[in-house]
């Protein structure tokens, strides 16, 4: 993936965004998004580069260090930079979308997808009824938890709840089957905690207690909010971060998940009930809708399989209501009333530092774009995105695999066999650009003049629906992972494919009117080339031509790879993430070693471009190459709060951005020699310890 607020590169979840801030302050009107203009943005932009600074000293500082210098981070973020920036420019163009749908809801077709989306945007955007219901639209869902009397009947509401995309107990996904990537196969993963990580969980020393007791503190509190009193809620709460904590001891770290032979253990469907015979698996299956789970399914953690097995027999039933009562609350609460919201941003900002929360109509908007994106793709492109700059997106990504076959042809690490094969896969490997040529249908979406929650739950509930039959199906190669407007791109190991979302190709990304070395070296260094690489490092070169997972390395190469991949987290472990926490190189390998191969075969494509259309003449007083790096430099800019830094160490996969630029660079002779870099600068690595990968 591109950027660290995504998910991996396999899939995305769907998920809830935070609510308003206040009800007098959610009430009051928001400005029309026609009356909101920002100034465009360059992909190269001189003016953000400090000339104070000595290019082969800190480049990241160099290409952005007039930027930082000025910037500071809104109180509703967690960071700043050009992800924000492209995202706050894109969501423009969506909200004006959105409030003419809203506007013109009541006259259009009953049942039609404009009708819905601006029913789902006016509700959401109704914070009165919000606070005027409280906790009413989930009242029935919490009377059915405290129903749950029985084992079966605790496994009712689980099935019940993951349909709605509350993240209990386990995570059932319709997945690409890892050896036959043409069909889809049930598959269970490790899930079930409310703290970002499991890491969290059995932390020791005085941080790691006290964000544990803040966290028993926070479930108190929403607890307390429906209806308990404070003994019971906080009794309750204890016994939430104590089954949590139990679940969390039984999954893998976030790096052993890395590898994917560690996830990976297909098994026939009768082995899965001796695995969890305490699970009563045709009750699950037919209580979330599943009726054809197949007779193979994948269980990506077993050891964490068999703790559910214990605990569903072995603890007691209350806990379980409290535990599925919260969870409930988590993923809904923030949609209720003023207090809900308020204690939801409260702990929330823990993790991320911002210190105040979005508008409304940004929140209501990313909920839309998340629950249902697709049906803002359409006029989303409409405005941003004509044929003409898809072609000549296009063009720089075509260049850019072009790029990186020549490279493989002349590795000389790598054996002929192997080479073969990297080669067939460089050639099936596909690419979306822009937006989907099939749109998806929204036809069974259940939408409702009433409370918000309710209908962003039935969204959930939508997309559950529209995928949860697909085992022993076909993969639908047409399926999008991200919506039209996201300022982001991701590479599908399973597919094998590069997919790069209309709302990431515009400034600062990629203008079609910008010189070659500025969008190659953005568009081409950062993104392409970095998705592109996505299918050939640590995780994504265990996966063929047809995205299945097979070993088709000669294992002398395979030894290469690993000794070189090696020096990649040996590199990254020596920078510093934030305070006293150093980057983890194993964690943040896949997209380390993304980065530098997609900087690599950015700058070759480039000199293929510039040898087609003839070299320029300075611009800006840089000449392309310098462009280049500057774009790419430029392309991670960004400004992030302490606090979103330390979670990242935990959970992102993804290197702090100044070193996602230094790092990378400071290995490469092109860049050295581009601004007159020599041996002893500090952009400039010994050879002896530079990876030789791609």
């Amino acid at each position: 993936m591109r950027h660290p607020l995504h998910a991996s590169h396999r899939a995305l979840s769907f998920v809830l965004l935070a609510a308003s801030v206040s009800a007098p302050a959610a009430a009051r009107a928001q400005a029309p998004a026609s009356t909101v203009t920002l100034p465009p943005l360059k992909v190269v932009d001189v003016a953000m580069i400090d000339t104070t600074t000595r290019a082969c000293s800190n480049f990241f500082q160099f290409a952005t260090g007039a930027w930082l210098k000025n910037d500071s981070i809104p109180a509703a973020y967690s960071s700043s930079g050009v992800g924000r920036d492209m995202q706050d420019r894109n969501e423009l163009v969506v909200r004006s979308v959105l409030e003419e749908a809203a506007r013109r809801r009541s006259t259009l077709p009953a049942g039609s997808t404009e009708r819905k989306l601006g029913t789902y945007y006016a509700s959401c955007m109704d914070s009165t009824a919000a606070e005027r219901q409280g906790l009413s639209p989930l009242r029935p869902a919490l009377a059915r938890i405290a129903a749950v009397q029985s084992r079966a009947a605790l496994l009712d509401e689980v099935a019940r709840l993951h349909s709605q995309g509350v993240n209990v107990l386990f995570r059932y996904r319709a997945d690409v089957d890892p050896h036959d990537a043409a069909h889809y196969m049930t598959q269970f993963f490790a899930g079930g905690l409310g703290l970002p990580d499991r890491d969290y969980y059995v932390k020791e020393g005085p941080a790691a207690d006290s964000l544990r007791d803040a966290y028993v503190g926070h479930v108190t509190r929403f607890f307390v909010l429906a209806g308990q009193p404070e003994a019971a809620a906080r009794a309750d709460a204890r016994r939430v971060l104590a089954l949590e904590t139990e679940l969390a001891k039984a999954q893998l770290t976030r790096v052993a998940r890395r590898e994917p032979s560690a996830t990976d253990h297909p098994m026939a469907l009768a082995q899965l009930r001796s695995l969890a015979p305490n699970v009563d698996w045709a009750r699950y299956f037919a209580g979330s809708g599943l009726s054809n789970p197949g007779e193979r399914v994948n269980v990506a953690e077993p050891a964490f399989m068999r703790r559910v097995n214990e605990l569903l027999a072995t603890v007691p039933l209350q806990d379980w209501r409290a535990y599925l009562r919260y969870h409930l609350l988590d993923t809904g609460g923030r949609w209720l009333s003023t207090p809900f919201v308020q204690e939801d941003f409260a702990f929330s900002r823990r993790f991320t530092g911002a210190r105040q929360m979005l508008p409304r109509w940004k929140r209501c908007l990313r909920s839309a774009d998340s629950q249902i994106g697709e049906a803002l793709g359409q006029a989303y492109v409409r405005q941003t995105f004509p044929p003409e700059a898809r072609a000549r997106a296009k063009q720089v990504i075509d260049d850019i695999r072009d790029a990186f076959g020549e490279r493989v042809k002349h590795l000389a690490w790598m054996s002929d066999s192997t080479r073969a094969q990297a080669l067939a896969k460089l050639g099936q490997m596909g690419e979306k650009v822009g937006y989907p040529d099939q749109w998806r249908d929204y036809t069974r979406l259940r939408v409702a003049e009433g409370p918000f929650v309710l209908n962003a739950l039935n969204a959930t509930r939508f997309e559950w629906e529209r995928r949860v039959n697909r085992p022993g199906m076909p993969v639908d190669t047409t399926e999008w992972e991200m919506t039209v407007p996201t300022v982001n791109a991701y590479y599908d190991a399973s597919k094998n494919e590069m997919v790069f979302p209309a709302g990431a190709l515009v400034p600062q990304t990629f203008d079609p009117n910008a010189d070659d070395g500025a969008n190659y070296g953005s568009l081409g260094g950062s993104w392409a080339g970095h998705e592109l690489t996505h299918g050939f490092d640590d995780e994504g070169r265990h996966y063929d031509a047809r995205g299945n997972l097979r070993d088709w390395w000669a294992p002398a190469d395979s030894a290469t790879f690993g000794r070189q991949a090696d020096l990649v987290a040996q590199q990254y472990n020596g920078y510093l993430q934030v305070d006293t926490f150093h980057v983890n190189g194993k964690l943040t390998l896949g997209e380390n070693i993304a980065d530098y191969g997609g900087v690599l075969v950015g700058y070759d494509a480039l000199q293929r471009a510039l040898e087609r259309r003839g070299r320029p003449g300075l611009i800006d007083g840089f000449t392309p190459e310098q462009r280049y790096f500057i774009a790419y430099a430029q392309s991670y800019r960004a400004h992030n709060r302490p606090e979103q830094l330390r979670t990242r160490v935990t959970t992102d996969p993804h290197s702090p951005e100044e070193w996602r630029v230094n790092g990378p660079l400071g290995n490469m002779p092109q860049f050295a020699q581009a601004f007159g870099c020599k041996p002893g600068d500090p952009m400039v690595r010994d050879p002896s310890v530079v990876p030789r990968i791609w």
